[in-house]
């Protein structure tokens, strides 16, 4: 018999965070809430998460800095970030120190949960991916591994969030295909919502200019006009594409 999933909420105000508790506990997860960033802190450490919903404003610990030590940790644990902060510098912020999602309060609770429901399959899939096709991949000179979630371009090692790995192992384990943004938000990011496509054109821009020796001419994620995006194997051999 499989064990519920386990879902940790740091989140300050009471309120919001029993009726999220309420909609979780509906869908047969186990959750367990912290109003305290060290308290949160503490119980992210004793480990077992299958996600953290985290608010950035805390007392003790804040947010993003308990974002930073999650994702220090061996466990990989989805994160959905919460916050009243709906600048795009601390969404690019949360982004960048690993969170997996991030939506702006006031927010839908019946949308938080189907994102979180979203990440476990999404979490779930790519473990198994990983499984079953353990071996790692080495496309003119970028290296990928989905057991160690590691990357590198040309034997220098880049560091990736976790969408960002996930992202471009589906693009590198499937080089020459054209997919969409809504395939990509559905295939990487496990929901499809009209209006998320920007979410897709953030994260291929970072990881371009991760990955690409100019990000403004890329070659290996190229744009196709009207389509979506396609990931080349072999740069030095591709037809011309528009970026």
């Amino acid at each position: 018999m499989d064990h519920p999933k386990r879902v940790l909420i740091v989140e300050d105000d009471v309120d919001i965070a029993n009726v999220l508790s309420l909609h979780l506990r509906d869908e047969r997860y186990e959750v367990v809430h912290s109003a305290d960033g060290n308290e949160g802190l503490r119980l992210l450490e004793q480990g077992n998460w299958d996600a953290l919903i985290l608010d950035l404003m805390l007392p003790g610990v804040d947010g993003l800095e308990i974002c930073r030590r999650a994702r220090a940790m061996a466990r990989y644990t989805p994160i959905i970030i919460t916050s009243a902060r709906s600048s795009e510098v601390h969404r690019i912020l949360g982004l960048e120190l690993g969170a997996d999602d991030y939506l702006a309060k006031p927010f839908s609770v019946l949308e938080l949960v189907a994102r979180v429901k979203a990440l476990l399959r999404r979490a779930d899939a790519m473990a198994k991916d990983a499984r079953m096709e353990s071996g790692s991949l080495n496309l003119a000179g970028l290296f990928v591994d989905p057991l160690t979630r590691e990357a590198s371009v040309d034997g220098k090692r880049i560091e990736l969030t976790p969408r960002e790995f996930d992202l471009l192992y589906f693009f590198a384990s499937r080089p020459g295909k054209v997919f969409s943004r809504m395939d990509l938000l559905n295939a990487v990011w496990g929901y499809q919502h009209e209006g998320y496509e920007h979410t897709v054109n953030t994260h291929i821009n970072r990881l371009r200019a991760k990955i690409e020796a100019d990000p403004a001419e890329p070659t290996r994620i190229l744009t196709v006009w009207g389509r979506g995006y396609k990931f080349v194997a072999d740069p030095g051999a591709r037809e011309g594409e528009a970026p």
